[in-house]
């Protein structure tokens, strides 16, 4: 989950032209979900020849999910879900 938020905080730094973003963790039911928000213009989405395409096949190889809700205008937020394993 580090290395997740760690490359979307980078995009949120190199593509979304935010000036302020957040995360916030936590662990509902089994699985350890990251949502990484920002300010920033919007329009990201997976499959747009973005490292979120790469980020999601990760995520999905380890049972996980990963989804987008990014409008035009913004604001976005990408919300990573991972299972909890002992």
């Amino acid at each position: 989950m580090y290395f997740c938020v760690a490359e979307l905080l980078t995009n949120v730094v190199r593509h979304s032209g935010a000036q302020h973003a957040v995360v916030r963790v936590h662990e509902p039911g089994g699985r350890l979900r990251a949502e990484v928000s920002d300010d920033g213009h919007g329009g990201a989405r997976i499959g747009a020849g973005t490292g979120l395409s790469g980020l999601d096949e990760r995520v999905r190889t380890m049972d996980g999910m990963l989804t987008v809700d990014s409008p035009p205008g913004g604001p976005t937020t990408i919300t990573v879900e991972l299972p909890v394993r002992s």
